[in-house]
């Protein structure tokens, strides 16, 4: 026992010894707020004072690339190895030499004349605008969760005035006709909605009419809820305050009226003659 605790200890101490060489490697070549002289390997002993290097080398890792075309370089001159090479290689210009992950130090022209570059990773995330975290009003019930897109997609929103004039263009006799109209006058009957009543029991975590859950959905919360989100901030032709004035310019002169009014100018007589 004896022994071995003597073992024990001289084997600690020669580790203590080895991390305090090295610690004292780490001061003399490094101080606190000085980086590296060049990167190399950290212990966790020196680690709390060694600042991290701002760039990688810029030593090639890939010494070899590019052996066998300085090799025919060589053999065959420039000129026909650059003729060679522009009638083989596929696209022989390509700046990232056809790799799908450009490398560092390659400078990609970001401007029509080519003067202005960037490298890897530009604007590096240090340099790039923080996260705009969304805020919520929790006093007023509002839910950080509900990310739904149906209820506010107003793109693909069917429009039921556009479907009324499509049927009133039909045979209004055709029984078939009758049909479409009673249904559009009713409205979709599909998807009523559990109104709150799950399998678990009755709820009241809704807020927004049954639109949070599947199962509670329904049509007319839906359709509330596009009328909320519908854009209300379309822009307007310029003649649309002279709408009135530009039909009676035209009936006045028995002339059809089109639709919306130019304003900018007369039509030249080469674009009025018809050509047949």
């Amino acid at each position: 026992k004896k022994k071995g605790f003597t073992m024990s200890a001289k084997k600690g101490v020669s580790e203590a010894a080895r991390l305090m060489s090295l610690s004292k490697s780490a001061t003399v070549r490094t101080r606190p707020g000085v980086p590296l002289a060049e990167p190399r390997a950290v212990t966790a002993a020196e680690a709390h004072k060694v600042q991290p290097s701002t760039e990688s080398t810029t030593e090639t890792m890939t010494p070899w690339d590019g052996w066998f075309s300085s090799f025919v370089k060589t053999r065959i001159g420039e000129g026909r190895y650059e003729q060679l090479r522009q009638l083989v290689l596929y696209r022989p210009d390509d700046i990232h030499n056809l790799d799908q992950m450009p490398k560092p130090m390659t400078k990609v022209p970001i401007s029509k004349d080519g003067k202005e570059t960037a490298m890897f990773r530009y604007p590096s995330p240090g340099s790039q605008a923080p996260v705009r975290m969304p805020q919520f009003n929790l006093d007023n019930n509002e839910d950080p969760y509900n990310n739904s897109y149906y209820t506010r997609d107003t793109g693909r929103r069917k429009d039921a005035g556009l479907a009324k004039l499509k049927v009133a263009l039909l045979p209004q006799d055709d029984p078939r006709v009758a049909e479409m109209v009673q249904q559009l006058e009713d409205g979709p009957s599909s998807s009523p909605g559990n109104k709150g009543k799950f399998a678990t029991g009755p709820s009241d975590f809704d807020t927004t009419g049954g639109l949070r859950a599947t199962m509670s959905t329904n049509n007319a919360a839906l359709e509330a809820s596009l009328d909320a989100n519908m854009p209300d901030h379309l822009p307007k032709p310029t003649w649309w305050t002279k709408q009135d004035e530009i039909v009676d310019w035209h009936e006045s002169r028995g002339l059809p009226v089109p639709i919306g009014g130019t304003g900018f100018g007369l039509v030249p007589r080469e674009g009025r003659i018809a050509r047949w």
